[in-house]
C-alpha cells in the first residue's frame, strides 16, 4: 500500500512542505520547511532573509525558483541533505506530526506532485519521489528514538 499526499488541504497534507508547521534552524524561525529549503539555494543572506519572511510558502517557492540571483554552485550536491534536515526538524518539533508520521508505518509515502519528477512521483508515477523517501527515513529515525 501507499499513501499519496500533495496539497495541504488533502489527506496527509501535513506532510507537504507548504503545510503551516515552522522549524527553527540556525537560530532563526522558518514559517514552513518550504521557506527554509528555498532559501538554502542561495548564498546571498539578504535574499535568504527575503525568502524566510515571505508571506506564504507559495511566495517562498517563487522566490526560490527565481534566477535573478545565482543559485549556489553546489546546490544539487546537498539539496537532499537540506530537505532531510528540514523534514526531520519539522517532525521532531511538532509531536502530533511525528505521531501522524509514525502511524504510517509499513506504508510507502508518495508525494503526488504531477509536475515534479525529482521530489514527487510526477504525472505518470515515474518520478524519483525523493520527498517520500526522506519522509520514510525520518519515520524510521523517529521510531528508533522512541
Amino acid at each position: 500500500m501507499a499513501i499519496y499526499f500533495y496539497t495541504t488541504k488533502g489527506q496527509y497534507g501535513e506532510f507537504s512542505n507548504f503545510s503551516n508547521f515552522g522549524i527553527k534552524v540556525g537560530g532563526l524561525w522558518w514559517p514552513t520547511t518550504e521557506h527554509y529549503f528555498q532559501a538554502q539555494k542561495f548564498e546571498n543572506e539578504q535574499y535568504q532573509e527575503a525568502i524566510r519572511l515571505a508571506r506564504t510558502p507559495k511566495r517562498a517557492a517563487e522566490l526560490g525558483r527565481s534566477r535573478k540571483l545565482p543559485m549556489r554552485d553546489d546546490w544539487s550536491e546537498f539539496r537532499d541533505d537540506v530537505m532531510k534536515l528540514a523534514v526531520l526538524k519539522k517532525f521532531k518539533t511538532h509531536k502530533k506530526l511525528g505521531d501522524l508520521l509514525q502511524g504510517t508505518e509499513g506504508e510507502r509515502l508518495v508525494e503526488n506532485a504531477p509536475g515534479d519528477y525529482y521530489w514527487g512521483c510526477g504525472a505518470d508515477g515515474s518520478g524519483e519521489n525523493k520527498l517520500g523517501q526522506i519522509l520514510e527515513e525520518v519515520r524510521s529515525e523517529l521510531k528508533d528514538k522512541t
